[in-house]
């Protein structure tokens, strides 16, 4: 797994000379993308997150795209259209801005439930079907939306389906004052992202979203893993709990997380890291538990005190390093 950490490294390193003070945030990121999964960003505006989005895809050597989605907003103008040719007298395909390696969905909860669901198929099938035809998304796919949790007029509130296609979410949050300093002066004369080019290729990174499968994962981490997801379904305040998938995504994001780390095998610390990115977003309480002011988040920290861990015997076990 040196391969692994050694080139993850390298993205965070790159990221971070313009994304600042945010190295915890960076790395959920990359996780996600090694785990081919999909993240959702919600903060306030000027935070950083478009440019999260575009340092993470010249890091990489990908296409990006960005879709701003408003009320107007057509599920033909993300996923694209078949026009009619005269001159061949066929449809030809005019692939739209999703058909990207890394697609940023700036403000995806001001776009309507239907253009909002034409990303379903995209995000979780990896496909686009247009007039019976399928086209299928490039590799690496990764789409990373945004929102602001404050401004709710003229918003159409993500749905449950919706929010379960996201395998993380993160808050970047403002920077500390010494950060916001650092900002300012790196902004002097350039944009550092204009001085930011690729450090880790294509191939070399689905090389790693293929390395860090083979890790490692304990049986008495995987219980850990399904109790958790488990008690938030059965927890007080909770409408709705995790689903499966949030089950998945968190063991999924472990192996990511314990590769980056330059392990091949995950420990319970890393659970606990990724337990709020992975399974708050998909909890639902109670409207009289959120006048309380409880939400996904405090159940899930709640969670993590309550619940204990049984130690995984890693020691015992012959360990096969990936190759």
């Amino acid at each position: 797994m040196a391969d692994v950490q050694a080139s993850g490294e390298r993205v965070v390193g790159n990221v971070e000379r313009v994304i600042v003070g945010k190295h915890d945030e960076v790395r959920l990121a990359l996780v996600a993308l090694l785990c081919q999964g999909h993240i959702l960003i919600e903060d306030v505006p000027g935070t950083g997150k478009t440019v999260l989005a575009k340092t993470l895809a010249r890091s990489l050597g990908c296409s990006f795209r960005r879709i701003q989605f408003t009320p107007d907003l057509l599920p033909s103008d993300v996923t694209g259209l078949s026009i009619y040719n005269q001159r061949t007298q066929e449809f030809e395909f005019r692939p739209g801005p999703i058909m990207a390696q890394v697609v940023l969905a700036d403000e995806i909860n001001r776009a309507t439930p239907k253009t909002q669901s034409a990303l379903l198929e995209c995000m979780e099938e990896r496909q686009v079907t247009i007039d019976g035809t399928t086209h299928p998304m490039p590799t690496p796919f990764l789409v990373l939306a945004t929102q602001n949790p404050i401004e709710y007029e003229g918003t159409f509130a993500l749905p449950e389906a919706q929010l379960d296609r996201f395998m993380l979410r993160l808050r970047l949050g403002y920077p500390r004052p010494s950060e916001e300093i650092a900002i300012l002066d790196q902004q002097k004369i350039l944009h550092p992202l204009e001085g930011i080019g690729e450090v880790v290729g294509v191939e070399e990174l689905v090389g790693m979203q293929s390395g860090v499968r083979e890790i490692y994962v304990d049986p008495a981490v995987a219980d850990y893993i399904v109790r958790l997801t488990t008690a938030t379904r059965s927890h007080p305040d909770v409408q709705l709990g995790a689903s499966p998938r949030g089950s998945i995504a968190l063991y999924r994001a472990g192996q990511a997380l314990a590769a980056l780390q330059g392990r091949d095998y995950v420990i319970p610390d890393d659970v606990k890291a990724l337990a709020d990115p992975a399974l708050a977003h998909r909890i639902i309480v109670k409207t009289s538990a959120s006048l309380r002011d409880v939400d996904g988040r405090s159940v899930v920290a709640e969670l993590l005190e309550t619940i204990p861990v049984e130690t995984p015997a890693v020691a015992e076990r012959p360990r096969v390093r990936a190759t």
